[in-house]
């Protein structure tokens, strides 16, 4: 099974490729830039090719070599979620894309979808609630999978739109929360900036994320969309104590110093009910 990834560089992007590779499964990856491709140690073993779609339009099923899969994970722009570059550039250039792959038939299409489609909804959410995004980011890809649908409904193509929730491990934007505490507790910082820590999350290692979507992705017979979650939800309070106890710190948080996200609820988590049934879980 020849298995084309996307964004191949990026914080999911780069442990899917080596999760595929692990299980011998001939990898084309592309991404914008060779040269940080060229950095990871699975270069060597993949197919790779530089390719910028916002720019280049081209057949691409045939320039990839015919994939009889798309793992699609390429997203510019985050992670500013209001910028309206999601759906005035992001929008169009990611259905003229995924459309050619549609238009050649092939034989599985895997999008990375957002719980922010889901928008100010609180509790536990499957796959089956309606959505009502409040940010640019989540109507953008809530906007691309209804297109996807939509083109597909008549296709032989087995589609799957993985729904992510929050993820954190090696490769993680410098900006997000995990990564600034790690570099506060490289730096021997004495106190820790964060919010009130009191909104419940949905969080999974990208690792895990990863082999989810590659399990997700070789079951032609698994069709529509998937939660990628834990279904446990945990206080960003917690999270952050737990990972400083683990690292043996003794950072003081100060909580309250950024105000909550408006454009989240405050509790929210996923229903894994549906991604257990395809990784045999149950």
């Amino acid at each position: 099974m020849k298995i084309l990834v996307t964004g191949a560089t990026g914080f999911i992007g780069q442990h899917v490729i080596s999760n595929l590779l692990a299980d011998g499964l001939h990898v084309i990856a592309t991404s914008r830039n060779e040269e940080k491709a060229k950095k990871f140690d699975w270069y060597n073993e993949v197919e790779y090719f530089q390719c910028d779609y916002h720019r280049q339009l081209l057949d691409y099923y045939n320039y990839f070599g015919r994939p009889d899969a798309l793992i699609h994970l390429a997203w510019n722009g985050l992670p500013k979620y209001n910028d309206s570059f999601h759906v005035e550039e992001n929008l169009p250039a990611n259905c003229k894309f995924l459309k050619n792959f549609v238009d050649n038939k092939i034989k599985k299409l895997v999008v990375a979808g957002t719980c922010y489609e889901y928008g100010m909804k609180n509790g536990p959410l499957s796959e089956d609630c309606c959505t009502l995004p409040v940010t640019q980011y989540g109507l953008a890809k809530d906007s691309l999978r209804k297109y996807l649908e939509l083109i597909l409904r008549d296709s032989t193509t087995s589609f799957n739109w993985t729904r992510l929730f929050f993820l954190y491990g090696k490769g993680q934007n410098p900006s997000s929360l995990m990564p600034q505490l790690e570099q506060a507790i490289a730096k021997g910082a004495e106190v820790f900036n964060m919010s009130g820590g009191e909104q419940l999350r949905d969080y999974l290692p990208v690792e895990i994320v990863a082999e989810y979507i590659c399990r997700i992705t070789v079951q032609l017979n698994m069709e529509g969309i998937v939660n990628c979650c834990s279904g446990e939800p945990i206080s960003i309070r917690r999270l952050v104590e737990t990972y400083l106890s683990e690292h043996g710190s003794n950072i003081s948080l100060n909580l309250g110093y950024y105000p909550y996200p408006d454009y989240e609820p405050m509790a929210f988590w996923g229903n894994p009910t549906k991604l257990k049934k395809i990784i045999g879980d149950i």
